[in-house]
């Protein structure tokens, strides 16, 4: 018997990556809006990408600026930014998600990024109607508690789905501790910047497309 679902990490799986100078442009722009017009070098780079709530408690109170405040000014100026880059073709879907027709099971995301930025790639691009449920964050301080690699977003995408198994597709280290978390397999996808990748956890599956999740999907970890 193979899997009840699959459900999917979204950059780096689905679409290409945000350039980090992007997410640096974002952060800066949360800053500039707050009245912090010149933040240091490091904290713009601990506010990009990465976020965690002690970082945000730590830069914030340095600004004398509330943390749900900023939070959400920062998620909504990296919204704008991808936003700029997805129209412009400079963020895009890797070339095989059209393999995404040939899986007959219920289909999910979860992901890290903004729920705006997700929501206007997947319209743009069309390819929403691939997906029973998507989630991604809340512009809030609350999402980053809550975002892989724990397994609350993947517990209530498969909810959703009315699912107790599914295969989840990620690039990340913290997707397979989520999957693993949610008591659900995992797949480390190689796309190019994952090429050389090391690991220091397990994913069930090792693979370099969606090519290859389209044939593993239908049967079980370790089996023929």
């Amino acid at each position: 018997m193979g899997y009840e679902s699959v459900i999917f990490d979204n950059d780096g799986v689905l679409l290409t990556l945000t350039d980090m100078d992007a997410h640096y442009v974002g952060a800066r722009r949360a800053f500039e809006e707050l009245g912090v017009p010149s933040p240091s070098t490091a904290h713009v780079e601990a506010m990009s990408i990465g976020v965690t709530v002690p970082e945000l408690t730590e830069v914030c109170t340095q600004y004398d600026i509330d943390p749900e405040r900023f939070f959400r000014a920062r998620d909504e100026a990296l919204t704008a930014v991808q936003q700029a880059l997805i129209r412009a073709g400079k963020k895009q879907p890797y070339g095989d998600v059209s393999m995404l027709d040939r899986l007959d099971c219920p289909l999910g995301v979860v992901s890290s990024n903004q729920r705006d930025t997700v929501a206007f790639a997947f319209e743009h691009f069309d390819i929403g109607h691939y997906f029973d449920t998507v989630w991604a964050r809340e512009p809030t301080v609350e999402s980053l508690r809550r975002k892989k690699p724990q397994p609350y977003y993947i517990e209530r995408a498969m909810e959703d789905l009315g699912v107790s198994d599914a295969l989840f597709v990620g690039d990340n280290e913290s997707d397979i501790e989520a999957a693993h978390r949610a008591g659900i397999d995992s797949a480390f996808i190689r796309r190019p910047h994952r090429t050389d990748t090391r690991l220091d956890v397990t994913p069930d599956h090792d693979v370099s497309g969606l090519e290859d999740v389209v044939r593993i999907a239908g049967r079980r970890s370790g089996s023929d």
